[in-house]
């Protein structure tokens, strides 16, 4: 999703929202530092297959997903994250690992770390290692519908 489809999806439903554009950047953490938002308040969108079928998993750029824990909010059987040639397809207009967190769009079940409701805003790759998107939690609680469990642990690594 380019970041024009993605803003077009948000002036439709009528959602105040903030474009920061900031050098490359590609990770969370990194993306945090260049924007000077706390690492709390960027969401990374990490791919994981849950028993088979590809979801979006949401954790705040400090944390890792936790497949343990995952798979124990889900009652999954199996947890991994995906590979890049695994969901690369699934979003043609982003760069790989810059994908916005809005899988309902792409037809996916999202869930997302429950540390990122104690934030006002969220901020996100907007399908690009270049942009970024700031809006309200509440607003995009409102449109993905999130499901939200602890999923996000320990120290984000440059490989999480």
């Amino acid at each position: 999703m380019a970041l024009s489809s993605l803003t077009e999806y948000l002036d439709k439903h009528n959602v105040k929202y903030v474009v920061i554009t900031h050098s490359p950047a590609f990770t969370a953490q990194g993306v945090a530092g260049i924007a000077h938002i706390s690492g709390k308040e960027i969401a990374k969108t990490v791919m994981v297959k849950l028993d088979g079928k590809l979801v979006m998993v949401v954790v705040p750029a400090m944390l890792h997903v936790d497949l343990a824990l995952l798979k124990k909010a889900t009652n999954a059987g199996t947890a991994a994250v995906a590979a890049e040639d695994e969901f690369r397809l699934r979003f043609p207009e982003c760069e790989t690992g810059a994908m916005p967190p809005f899988g309902n769009l792409f037809g996916m079940t999202v869930f997302a770390d429950e540390s990122l409701t104690k934030d006002k805003e969220i901020a996100f790759n907007a399908g690009s290692h270049r942009e970024l998107i700031r809006m309200s939690w509440d607003d995009y609680r409102t449109l993905v519908d999130p499901k939200i469990a602890q999923i996000g642990a320990g120290k984000a690594t440059a490989a999480a």
